[in-house]
Parts: C-alpha cells; sequence; structure tokens
C-alpha cells in the first residue's frame, strides 16, 4: 500500500473524478491517496451534526463525510494558505457547499479560540518524528510533526470533542502503536482499532483509529485487506464494501 501512495502522490496531480464529487489537487501538497479515502469511509459519522478534519489538504475527507450524512456540518482546518484555498474551491464545487467550510488556521490557536464542539473530529496527521527532511517544503510540512506535534493534536481534540465524540486517525502501524499509548496521558482513550494491510501475504502496514474520553472495558479490533491477491490488481470484497459509494 505505500507503493500505492506514492505513486499516487506523485503522478495523479490532475483532478480526481469521485462518483458524486471531484477532487482537484494541484495547490496542495499532499494528494489524493489511500489513507485519506480509508478514513473518509471508515470513520463512524452515527449521529454527528458537527465534523472537524484537522488539516483538510485538499478538502477530501471533509468531502466525503459530507456525502455520508445529511445533515452534519463540516469544517476542515487547514494551516498552508495554498492548500485552504484549494479545499475551498472543491468544498464550493461539492454537491454538499453549504454543509462545508475551510478554516485557514493552525489547530494549536483554532483549538485555544473557537468555542465549538464536535460529534467527530478526524485527522490523517503528519507521521515522521525524525529523520531525513523532504527537499519539498510543502510536503516537508506534511509528513513531518514541525507544526503539528501530536501533543497538540491531543489537546485540542481533547478541548474540541462533544462529551460523547469521537477522533479517528490513520496512521502507519510503529507510530499508530506509539500514539494509542501517548493519547492516554491526554485522556483520550482507544476504543476501536482497525488494522490495514495491502496484501495477502504482506505485513500490517496502517491503523485505523478510534478515540474517545471514555476508557472502554474492551478495545473493538478488526482487519481491513485492501487487495484480495499478491499481486495488487484487484480490491478485496472488504475494501469494495466500504468504498463502494465514491470509487467509479
Amino acid at each position: 500500500m505505500s507503493e500505492l501512495i506514492e505513486e499516487i502522490e506523485e503522478k495523479e496531480i490532475q483532478p480526481f473524478q469521485f462518483k458524486q464529487f471531484r477532487i482537484a489537487q494541484d495547490q496542495c501538497a499532499m494528494k489524493v491517496g489511500t489513507d485519506g479515502i480509508l478514513l473518509g469511509a471508515w470513520a463512524d459519522v452515527t449521529d454527528s451534526q458537527k465534523i472537524l478534519d484537522i488539516g483538510t489538504g485538499s478538502g477530501l475527507v471533509a468531502i466525503m463525510l459530507a456525502q455520508r450524512t445529511s445533515e452534519a456540518v463540516i469544517h476542515g482546518i487547514e494551516i498552508e494558505e495554498c492548500a485552504h484555498e484549494q479545499a475551498t474551491d472543491n468544498m464550493t464545487n461539492s454537491p454538499w457547499a453549504d454543509r462545508l467550510k475551510a478554516i485557514h488556521q493552525s489547530i494549536q490557536d483554532y483549538g485555544k479560540l473557537s468555542r465549538e464542539e464536535y460529534d467527530l473530529i478526524v485527522s490523517n496527521p503528519p507521521f515522521f518524528s525524525g529523520g531525513t527532511f523532504s527537499l519539498n517544503e510543502n510536503r516537508k510540512n506534511v509528513r513531518h510533526t514541525i507544526k503539528l506535534p501530536h501533543g497538540d493534536l491531543f489537546i485540542a481534540a481533547r478541548k474540541l470533542l462533544s462529551k460523547k465524540g469521537k477522533l479517528c486517525l490513520i496512521l502507519p502501524l510503529m507510530e499508530g502503536l506509539r500514539i494509542k499509548e501517548l493519547a492516554r496521558s491526554y485522556r483520550l482513550y482507544c476504543t476501536k482499532i482497525t488494522t490495514v494491510k495491502a496484501r495477502p501475504t504482506g505485513g500490517k502496514e496502517r491503523l485505523l483509529m478510534q478515540f474517545e474520553k471514555q476508557e472502554p472495558s474492551q478495545i473493538l479490533e478488526e482487519e481491513l485487506l485492501v487487495y484480495a491477491n499478491t499481486d495488487g490488481d484487484q480490491y478485496s470484497e472488504q475494501y469494495l464494501a466500504l468504498t463502494k459509494d465514491f470509487y467509479l
């Protein structure tokens, strides 16, 4: 799956057409990829009247959540100006423009100043805390935890979540396991984990994780396979069922 994500990011700079909306992505660092699509299709929207997408980028996940809900108001927050403008355009051009809004602000400032309460917060957050920076400045800011340390993410989420609200994230396996433990120190507790494998014979690559303010007696654990075969040319029935409302 990692190879697929990189391929989309590098080559797919043209607008990406879904069944009910189109995502222009030439002005934002991170392009349409498997991670965002998984998060947008997986996050639990039950009883969600207000939703926040942190680091909305092109607006992909926010727009997916608008499609999956009938009345929810969805805000996408984005610190990068060009990405914010592109998210605004994509939201405006979607069928759910009246319920979507892009906010140009850091989540740190928004968390301190906003009085909003959200029933669902989602994020496909930066996940490298070290290593070699990319030569591309925008990608560096998105991929590395420079402008959004994970502690800041949890502080903002804790403040902005409603009493029974949910925080949903997607992260690489090892980073996700670390985040699961880090969240406890901010009194956010993992209630659901879906482990994502790209191919039947491959290893675990991603964790879809749900956090809530109330510690559960037991974590719901599931597994998701993206491709049905080792060649990676046929999606699994499980993945198709999850994403059928979006892909052409």
